[in-house]
């Protein structure tokens, strides 16, 4: 990989024009905003009415209902702060998430972690603009007037249009979608929520029996890993647009309170509905979008395609914004906007065969993309450690040089990363996928009951990768980090 130049003078973007910087360092002119405008992006992102489905699925861990607003609260929470303390690397660097990954890993040694970033973010894309072609598709028919093919394809280019076109355009673009999106859908939501109120039966709810420690633990990992944990790697893309005097705190909370709050909403809402209908339960585990649809009247269907193809978009756009940000991190010399555009085209492949091809594709898809987070976990932990290490402070430029004070590799940390790896995906089960069944090799050696017992889908992995990533991080180049920090001005 060749040295890179780490320009500063990319014009800022306003309006509607095209971004062109890429992952150069932010000029301090083009630094503007405040730490409370991230509650836009954050929050769009993660309105989506799969938080509702998402309720079923921590049911289904076989928890009570207060145990299951337990999980979905703390497990929620604690995955976007981890994103919060990620945005403050932004704010310091002045360059995207993975760029700064590099003060740890090397310049060449980060090509580890930005490359399951990567496949993690494309996959996302994918996963997003199908369920949001297939939602529309289940909507039209609810109505009566065609769910097929036609409906499908026109779904499909209207939604990969808007997706691509706001990954291209870049960071002003993506902020005021994000804040109309969030206006929008915020109150559809409300709506959808009144809407389904009759459909809560409390008396039902609060019978539900209590579960295992073990099931808490793993409704927790769940709620973790299908919200916080996904957005780690792109927690300073955005923040890395603000002054540099702008508070830390109000970063890490107002990242933290807007990524966290509707998810807390919609999953607990997803508690009382699932917990009030057993057979509905089932029907949101099988058909995550379309099993909603069958508590509405019909006149609010058309609004509620909005909701739920409104919120996988805004989650979109943000994934395919930092993929292209992950690509150029890659050592691909391509403008920003071109790198967008290439994952864009990843996504509308990868969709068409899920949609039309694959019998049977999302659920190992989503396996796929659960074992990614163990490695994602493994990262977070040695970035935040990285990060508590240096107190924040960075050498910007020397970010693109193998040659200067990060070097080219830190065995350490890539060490570290594959080590927290193995151990974390032989604590996890996963059972989405049978070539996927190899995983949990170690809960019958560590006396842990083995792949049927009661540990089974506690999901200790995820969380053991995230302490074992800053823990062997800091064991293994504490010391690096003091004799590179030595030479940076505060």
């Amino acid at each position: 990989m060749a040295t890179e130049v780490p320009a500063t003078s990319s014009p800022s973007t306003s309006g509607f024009t095209l971004e062109t910087r890429g992952i150069e360092i932010v000029d301090e002119a083009d630094r503007k905003g405040r730490p409370r405008d991230l509650f836009w992006p954050w929050f769009a992102a993660n309105v989506s009415v799969l938080g509702i489905s998402y309720g079923a699925f921590i049911l289904a861990f076989g928890v009570s209902f207060w145990q299951g607003v337990f999980a979905a609260v703390v497990g929620t929470a604690f995955s976007f702060l981890l994103v919060g303390f990620v945005a403050l690397s932004g704010k310091s660097a002045s360059v995207p998430t993975m760029i700064v990954s590099r003060a740890p890993f090397g310049v060449h040694g980060n090509a580890l972690p930005t490359a399951v970033s990567y496949i993690l973010l494309v996959g996302w894309e994918t996963a997003l603009t199908s369920l949001a072609t297939l939602a529309t598709a289940t909507v039209f028919d609810r109505l009566g007037v065609g769910g097929g093919n036609e409906t499908k394809i026109v779904a499909f280019l209207v939604v990969a249009a808007v997706i691509v076109a706001a990954g291209v355009l870049g960071f002003d673009v993506i902020l005021r979608l994000q804040l109309f999106l969030t206006i929008a859908l915020g109150a559809l939501t409300i709506v959808y929520i009144a809407l389904t109120a009759k459909d809560v039966h409390w008396d039902v709810v609060s019978a539900l029996p209590g579960g295992s420690g073990q099931a808490v633990l793993g409704a927790l990992v769940f709620a973790m890993t299908a919200l916080g944990l996904g957005w780690v790697n792109a927690g300073g893309d955005y923040s890395r647009y603000l002054p540099r005097n702008a508070s830390g705190r109000g970063v890490v909370g107002w990242t933290t309170f807007g990524g966290a709050l509707a998810p807390i909403v919609l999953i607990v809402w997803g508690l009382l509905l699932a917990g009030s209908d057993e057979d509905f339960a089932g029907k949101l585990a099988a058909d995550p979008i379309g099993a909603l649809t069958t508590l509405l009247p019909t006149w609010f269907l058309v609004p509620f395609a909005l909701v739920a193809v409104g919120g996988i978009i805004a989650g979109a756009v943000l994934d395919i914004y930092s993929s292209g940000l992950n690509l150029l991190t890659l050592g691909v010399r391509i403008p920003r906007y071109v790198a967008a555009g290439i994952d864009g085209v990843l996504m509308v492949l990868g969709t068409i065969y899920v949609v039309w091809v694959a019998d049977d594709f999302l659920g190992p898809f989503q396996g796929f993309l659960i074992t990614l987070g163990v490695p994602m976990a493994a990262w977070c932990g040695i970035f935040l450690a990285d990060l508590y290490l240096r107190r924040g402070r960075y050498a910007e430029s020397e970010l693109f040089s193998p040659t200067a004070r990060y070097g080219a590799a830190n065995a350490g940390a890539v060490g570290t990363m594959v080590v927290a790896t193995l151990i974390g995906w032989g604590l996890v089960t996963n059972t989405f996928a049978s070539w996927l069944s190899w995983q949990g090799y170690l809960l019958g050696p560590l006396g842990l009951g083995g792949k049927e017992g009661a540990w089974a889908f506690a999901n200790l992995g995820v969380l053991l990768a995230l302490v074992l990533g800053a823990a062997g991080y800091a064991l293994t180049s504490a010391g690096r980090v003091r004799r590179q920090q030595e030479a940076v001005s505060p």
